[in-house]
């Protein structure tokens, strides 16, 4: 068990009136606990809560007016870590469950029909299992570059695959696509975890649906997955982003950081405590 304090700093010049939705809270999963955290968000807007009850991801959303804003979230999160078995096998697709099943789809950042040569010429021969998609881990991770601004908010895995560079997301989208072209259900997972190359930022692996169960990889190799802070689950990216908006708004920072530490006794221990706040901004 690993224990992080994570922290979310953001702040934007709102221009126009503009409603706001964010997904930067831990999820509500069964490998973590929030041991407690903290929501601040300026004064004058008030906030709607949602907890996807199947992903556990967890969004709040509001209106903001014209001017300075700032959204603060804090968290102590227990993560827990869970034995891998290196013999999973594949399932079939006739034996996928029917909630798994649309992982296996191409979507508008995972082209796994558009990619479906390429996997098999590179993967097709491999054994099926877990093995395979370490494989896929592994090329990802030998063959694409790290190149941060190589990419932007519309790449898509095609075109890194093209390019042969990318950012963790972009390592994250390749690796689903790889995953789904060989009829291997796989979806993105987005969180909080510490590693060497500052500066901090929410950070992007994927799951694969292998032995019926789902597995986490990280084809960056940049942080341990079982250190991962979880906060969103999707299909793709667009599922998870920290933050969508719908009017006129210029971002002026963002700040995230990750403390890993060793577990310690606090009085809410056992149990998540949720602090909403409204903070003024200058």
């Amino acid at each position: 068990m690993h224990l992080s304090t994570v922290e979310t700093v953001l702040e934007y010049e709102v221009t126009g009136p503009t409603h706001f939705c964010f997904n930067i809270e831990a999820a509500h999963w069964p490998t973590q606990k929030i041991v407690s955290e903290r929501l601040a968000v300026s004064s004058g807007v008030a906030l709607h809560a949602y907890t996807d009850g199947v992903s556990g991801n967890r969004f709040f959303r509001f209106d903001a007016p014209p001017g300075p804003l700032l959204v603060n979230y804090k968290a102590d999160v227990e993560v827990y870590s869970e034995h891998v078995d290196e013999h999973l096998p594949e399932t079939p697709v006739s034996q996928v469950p029917d909630e798994i099943f649309h992982y296996l789809m191409p979507t508008r950042y995972c082209e796994s029909d558009v990619l479906c040569s390429a996997a098999q010429q590179l993967f097709g021969k491999e054994t099926p299992g877990i093995g395979r998609v370490r494989d896929i881990v592994n090329w990802i991770h030998d063959s694409i570059a790290y190149r941060p601004g190589s990419t932007n908010s519309t790449t898509t895995a095609q075109e890194v695959f093209v390019q042969r560079a990318g950012v963790c997301r972009d390592f994250a989208h390749l690796g689903i696509t790889m995953c789904r072209a060989l009829n291997i259900p796989a979806r993105i997972v987005v969180g909080y975890v510490w590693f060497d190359e500052p500066p901090q930022d929410f950070h992007a692996t994927f799951e694969a649906w292998i032995g019926g169960r789902w597995v986490l990889f990280d084809p960056s190799g940049m942080a341990p997955v079982d250190r991962l802070v979880r906060i969103g689950t999707g299909r793709d990216a667009k599922d998870v982003a920290f933050s969508t908006f719908f009017g006129s708004v210029e971002m002026t920072r963002k700040d995230i950081s990750v403390l890993e530490h060793e577990p310690r006794k606090t009085p809410n221990s056992g149990k998540a405590v949720l602090e909403l706040a409204a903070v003024g901004v200058a």
